[in-house]
């Protein structure tokens, strides 16, 4: 399909032009609660007339994205510096107060995503020797098999989903 896509591996702020169709998958979880604002004004400044959106974003519910706002824990200090996880009606509130984009449609993959976690970190272990051979130290080897296996669990116990959200521009 490359003769009908433009694929672009860079900053959202970076970006220009009009685009029929953006696809932003788990992003907007390293963007920051502060600046989610200027992100989807951004998506909505790029998207050309009757195009969407597809935003794949982890996601917490939000009485815990709430709860949870204030706290710094292992997963920003270590893995995502930065980072905060939205709620789906977070995402909702920002989009409708910030732009006139709207969810028209979205699907959750939670426990999918649990099982594709399950698989990295088992892949990973069984090739420990050859992730030491690349330069990782056995510390970072077990960081990131902790990390694999903590973010399982979240999915596993429905404190973190996935979720896939088309966005379009509400009607005028």
């Amino acid at each position: 399909l490359t003769d009908r896509i433009t694929l672009l591996l860079r900053d959202y702020r970076e970006l220009e032009g009009q685009y029929d169709a953006i696809i932003s998958v788990e992003m907007i979880e390293a963007v920051g609660a502060a600046y989610w604002p200027r992100y989807f004004q951004t998506l909505q400044d790029l998207l050309a007339p009757g195009g969407r959106i597809a935003l794949q974003a982890i996601t917490m519910p939000h009485d815990r994205m709430l709860a949870t706002r204030h706290t710094y824990t292992w997963i920003q200090k270590y893995i995502f510096p930065g980072g905060f996880l939205p709620s789906v009606t977070a995402l909702e509130q920002c989009a409708a107060r910030h732009t006139r984009l709207h969810i028209a449609h979205r699907d959750g993959y939670g426990d999918h995503y649990a099982q594709t976690l399950r698989l990295w970190r088992e892949r990973f272990t069984a090739r420990d020797a050859q992730v030491a051979d690349l330069g990782f130290d056995a510390t970072f080897r077990r960081m990131w098999t902790f990390y694999l296996a903590y973010s399982e669990a979240g999915f596993r116990a429905r404190y973190l989903d996935v979720q896939q959200i088309l966005l379009q521009e509400a009607d005028r």
